[in-house]
């Protein structure tokens, strides 16, 4: 299992950066639900890692709800956006997480310098579209920042593995509010994927209000 490192943040700090921002995103991939963005900032001097951090894929439930209290008191500040099921089936997902990461930033006091995001593809970055412009319809101004992408940020980078966590935990606590609700899907389990609970469910009962209604989802019996 692989241990963060503050390595890539303290390249970034000596490069003259004062606050470097971690952000991943939850829910991407699942059926139902929001997208979820993290975004954790840091500041010099950086305090011990917490111990047991990792991406919150390698870590139990029970291990990412425990350390949550450690996380929040070592970030600088963090932050979580959403765009909902709604919002992605009428935008596209790429457009969802990129409104997820502004409903995020706006809510930071401390801004980031330069942000570490994980993956191969740059989404953060605002397309030549109104979409984000600010008199646009969802209103919102694009955010021009220097980003550095790296694979598996969420497992390397300590920032970035701390906003993973925070974003998975609270996406979780929501879908696991609406299983409340919606029982039949599973969602108290599978959190809004494609588990074999929840696709059965869609094809004996159809989808919710919560569903990605674009999305390839399986067609209810006759």
């Amino acid at each position: 299992m692989i241990t963060p490192t503050l390595d890539l943040e303290n390249e970034l700090f000596a490069q003259g950066y004062t606050a470097i921002g971690g952000v991943d995103e939850v829910g991407r991939g699942a059926l139902a639900g929001p997208v979820t963005i993290g975004i954790a900032v840091i500041t010099q001097p950086v305090p011990l890692i917490p111990d047991g951090l990792r991406d919150s894929k390698d870590m139990t439930r029970p291990a990412r709800v425990a350390i949550i209290p450690a996380v929040e008191r070592w970030v600088t500040e963090y932050a979580l956006g959403s765009a909902t099921s709604e919002e992605i089936d009428a935008i596209g997902i790429v457009n969802a997480l990129r409104l997820a990461w502004l409903r995020a930033h706006a809510e930071l006091t401390v801004k980031p310098s330069h942000v570490i995001l994980d993956g191969k593809h740059n989404w953060i970055a605002t397309p030549k579209s109104d979409l984000f412009s600010g008199d646009g319809d969802l209103g919102l101004d694009p955010v021009e920042i220097p980003v550095t992408m790296k694979v598996k940020a969420d497992a390397h980078c300590a920032v970035v593995s701390a906003a993973s966590v925070l974003a998975k935990v609270q996406r979780d606590n929501y879908m696991r509010e609406l299983a409340q609700e919606f029982p039949l899907y599973g969602w108290d389990g599978n959190v809004g994927y494609g588990a074999a609970i929840h696709m059965e469910a869609i094809r004996r009962h159809g989808t919710t209000i919560h569903h990605r209604r674009s999305w390839n989802l399986p067609t209810m019996d006759a």
